[in-house]
């Protein structure tokens, strides 16, 4: 029995690896991961991590913290600087390289908007990163002295708003959709693409514009966490 960690910059998948499958997958604040310490690991443990500060603390715990330098699946990482690339990332192409067919892209749509590319030689070809939705919001609020932080659309808007916040939304939202479409022709214009995923807590709103995507489900990057970490 293993325990398999997603740590993203908002939330923290957690689930139990046994006999070929996961179960027990939890969802957690990841700023409230480390109230009790290492507490919630009952088993041996690996992760991705792309809080630094969260990694630091956990670090006494024992948990096989996966990058592209220590990574234990069969995508070749030696084309891109492994020394900074997001363990997140790592764990998309894993999981890409294991499960579907290649050349294949993975959009990771969270907090950041990343892309990542294998190809149909199992190397990691390179990718993209931007902010989010909710991250673009918060940025408007924060960089001016007037805009107020609205909420997120569940829908992708129709019309140009009328009002302050409904401009925001606009904005925001058809931007956003903007950022990714651009991104997917972007890798289909650099790798004859068999596979395109979307993964993230976003993945279901930016599928209303990608409609030929795959969704994949939890289990999709936690698949990465395990294969990267070498547990079968």
């Amino acid at each position: 029995m293993f325990q398999i960690l997603d740590i993203g910059n908002t939330h923290t998948r957690i689930a139990n690896w046994d006999e070929g499958k996961f179960s027990s997958i939890t969802v957690v604040d990841t700023a409230e991961l480390t109230a009790n310490g290492c507490d919630f690991l009952k088993y041996p443990a690996a992760a991705a991590c792309v809080c630094p500060e969260i990694k630091k603390l956990l670090e006494p715990c024992g948990i096989n913290f996966i990058s592209a330098l220590n990574q234990q699946s069969q995508v070749d990482f030696s084309l891109v600087d492994r020394n900074t690339l997001g363990a997140d990332r790592v764990a998309n192409a894993a999981a890409l390289a294991e499960f579907y067919e290649l050349p294949g892209a993975v959009i990771d749509c969270g907090t950041a908007i990343t892309l990542e590319l294998v190809d149909e030689n199992r190397r990691f070809a390179g990718g993209a990163i931007a902010p989010g939705r909710a991250l673009m919001r918060n940025g408007l609020a924060l960089g001016t002295s007037q805009l107020p932080k609205s909420g997120l659309l569940e829908n992708i808007p129709d019309a140009p708003g009328r009002n302050t916040i409904d401009a925001i939304g606009f904005g925001v939202g058809r931007g956003v959709v903007g950022v990714v479409r651009e991104l997917a022709l972007a890798a289909k214009e650099f790798l004859p693409l068999k596979t395109l995923i979307l993964t993230g807590g976003d993945a279901g709103y930016f599928r209303q514009c990608l409609p030929d995507a795959i969704v994949p489900g939890v289990e999709f990057t936690l698949h990465g966490v395990r294969l990267a970490a070498g547990i079968k």
